[in-house]
């Protein structure tokens, strides 16, 4: 079973590393690179101060630590501790992927990048009022492309990019949960408005 579900992670791995061409290659590297989306990021801070004002206060610091949990555990608790080969560090794959960008570190599980992303993502999903859903829908498909070009680079296997999705959702719930309740119990008035 095993096994099974090894020779599956490999099969897609490559599958989305050999659809490539030199235009995709520069988009995947596009989305892959994270000083890139910093713009974006100040964007998004900036339309959170405004649209949740005094409660930003408390919003910005949990999203931060969503996000910043979801890197730290990833990185320093997943990857040491299963010390498990990027694709592109794998003796028996390297030579046949496609390696656009490089490799990266030694250890790739969990995906860090899917992880931060999905922090990010589902974090507003859910603090965010439901008038805002084609954000949230932007951003879902924003989080997949950034997961889907650590496959296509060979960064990450598909296991390694659901474990982080995984990680970074799971920590986004927790920090929203907690803000969501402190809202309730700090502004009262002002819960009605998320």
């Amino acid at each position: 079973m095993i096994e099974s579900l090894r020779n599956l992670d490999r099969w897609l791995l490559v599958a989305a590393n050999n659809h490539h061409s030199p235009l995709l290659d520069k988009w995947m590297v596009f989305f892959s690179e994270r000083f890139v989306w910093f713009p974006a990021y100040l964007v998004i801070l900036v339309v959170l101060v405004y649209l949740f004002r005094r409660r930003a206060l408390l919003l910005l610091p949990l999203l931060g630590l969503s996000v910043a949990l979801a890197d730290s555990v990833s990185s320093r608790f997943f990857k040491p501790y299963f010390a498990r080969l990027r694709p592109c560090h794998d003796p028996e794959l390297s030579a046949m992927l496609n390696l656009a960008n490089g490799c990266g570190g030694q250890f790739g599980f969990i995906s860090s990048h899917a992880a931060n992303s999905f922090a990010l993502v589902v974090f507003l999903w859910i603090v965010l009022p439901r008038r805002y859903w084609v954000a949230n829908v932007l951003l879902l498909i924003w989080a997949i492309l950034v997961s889907y070009s650590r496959m296509y680079l060979g960064a990450h296997y598909p296991s390694d990019v659901a474990a982080g999705a995984t990680l970074g959702s799971l920590l986004a719930w927790l920090c929203a949960e907690i803000y969501r309740r402190s809202v309730v119990r700090w502004w009262p008035s002002l819960s009605q408005l998320a």
